[in-house]
Parts: C-alpha cells; sequence; structure tokens
C-alpha cells in the first residue's frame, strides 16, 4: 500500500466516451477525513465543470465497506468549535457539490455504508448496490445525530424511514431494506454483476443530450437551494456536540471495540 494510500486518497479518469470515474479510498473502511472530503468534494466539482465530461460514477476502492463515515481518529483530535464545524462542513460541501454538478452521477456501493457514507449514497442521482450494502446512520450511537447528511437521506427515502435510522443508530438496515425505501434502485449479488449495469447505463447516459440531463437534474434538485446555509448550519450543531464528554467518551468507547 502506498503512503498516499495510507492516508486516503480521491483519484478520477475520463475515458473517450465522456464517463467520468471518481475513486475514493482509506485504509480504515473508506473512512472520509477532513482532506479527503476536500478533495472529494473539489474533484465533483471540477468533473461537473469539464465540458468533456457526460456522466460521472461515483465509488470508493475495494471489495468491503462502501464508507464508513466520520474518521473516528479524526474526530476525537476536535478540540474547539471552529475546527468541528470545518470538519463536519467537509460533508456538506461532498453534498452540495453533488447537489449542484450539471452532470449525472451514478452511485456504486459495493458493501456497508456508515454515517456519512449514507450520505453520500443519498446524494448521487442513480444508485445501486449489491446485497451486502447494510446501511447504518450511527451518529446518535456516539452522541452526535446525522444532522450534515440528514437533509439529503431524508430527500431520498423520506422523513419516516431517515428518522427510523437516525433513532435506531446501532442497528443494520439491509440492502433490500434500503431498495425499498428508494436509497437503491437496484441491487445485486455482486460487484461484478453491479458494474456491468454501471457500465451498461453509463454509456446510455454518455450518449444521452447534455442539456436535457442537466435540465433534469436540475428540477430532481429542486427545493434544495438553500443548503448552502442549511448544511452549514448543520456542521456547526454537529461542531459543538463532539466537543461534550458525552461525545468525547461514547468515540473512545467505539474505537476500542
Amino acid at each position: 500500500m502506498s503512503d498516499a494510500t495510507k492516508q486516503g486518497f480521491v483519484d478520477y479518469s475520463i475515458d473517450e466516451k465522456g464517463i467520468a470515474t471518481v475513486t475514493f479510498g482509506h485504509p480504515m473502511s473508506n473512512s472520509l477525513p477532513g482532506k479527503i472530503l476536500q478533495k472529494l468534494a473539489d474533484t465533483i466539482e471540477k468533473m461537473g465543470l469539464d465540458s468533456t465530461v457526460k456522466v460521472i460514477v461515483l465509488k470508493s476502492m475495494g471489495e468491503k465497506a462502501f464508507c464508513a463515515g466520520a474518521s473516528f481518529d479524526e474526530l476525537i483530535s476536535i478540540k474547539d468549535l471552529e475546527i468541528g464545524q470545518k470538519f463536519f462542513s467537509g460533508f456538506a460541501k461532498v453534498i452540495n457539490a453533488c447537489r449542484k454538478c450539471p452532470k449525472l452521477i451514478i452511485g456504486r456501493v459495493q458493501g456497508k455504508a456508515v454515517g456519512g457514507g449514507v450520505g453520500v449514497a443519498s446524494a448521487v442521482d442513480y444508485c445501486l448496490a449489491t446485497k451486502n450494502a447494510d446501511v447504518k446512520l450511527s451518529e446518535l450511537a456516539v452522541g452526535i445525530g446525522p444532522f450534515v447528511v440528514g437533509p439529503a437521506v431524508e430527500r431520498k427515502i423520506g422523513l419516516a424511514a431517515m428518522s427510523e435510522l437516525a433513532i435506531n443508530a446501532t442497528e443494520w438496515r439491509s440492502a433490500d431494506w434500503a431498495k425499498r425505501k428508494g436509497l437503491f434502485v437496484e441491487i445485486f449479488d455482486d460487484s461484478h454483476e453491479m458494474d456491468k449495469e454501471i457500465e451498461r447505463l453509463a454509456n446510455q447516459l454518455a450518449n444521452s443530450n447534455p442539456e436535457a440531463m442537466a435540465m433534469l437534474k436540475s428540477i430532481f434538485w429542486q427545493g434544495t437551494e438553500h443548503w448552502d446555509t442549511l448544511l452549514a448550519e448543520r456542521a456547526g450543531m454537529s461542531g459543538k456536540l463532539v466537543l461534550s464528554d458525552f461525545t468525547v467518551n461514547a468515540i473512545n468507547s467505539f474505537k476500542k471495540k
């Protein structure tokens, strides 16, 4: 494993058809430290502005977890409100980058998604997953709450289902549950089958009218124009809670498991 991979990474490639593949990774179950969140948001924004890009595929490295959400090591290192708000703003930036990107984004979820990982899966426009892609919003279990990702998750699966995940924060929900609630469009037995469908759909979209797709996306996201402000406020809520003794003790307990 290279030094860059050990610290986490975001890479992208664009093929001759205009299909951009954005990949993020981290050795700790593809968790998302602040630097990776910033780079992921910047990369999605860059792909959105690139005239050669017709459609984006968002994925993580490996065949196990899709995304473990926030980095516990980084959470426990937060010592003041400004740093806390800045960290949680990273998730806001990724969600808003997906929201504002004029290109349709296909999500590839090969394994479990926790917390911010569920937020990322909710922020793409069309999400495919394997049967191993269980989901959990674990924030309340460590004394916080899914405040930043909540609007994206609620938009995708509705308030009732989002509340179920947020309140029962230690229990996994199956990929089939996530499909029934609308988070996943389709689930597959394995990543090979999923990748065949992603390739088919991405090629179909690469041949579609870019202007029509951009207009369609803007309609999909109507009513979210205030999210720049909303998600910044939500980041402040999480940034405050992460400083509490309750949360510090809860995170340390989780790390010992």
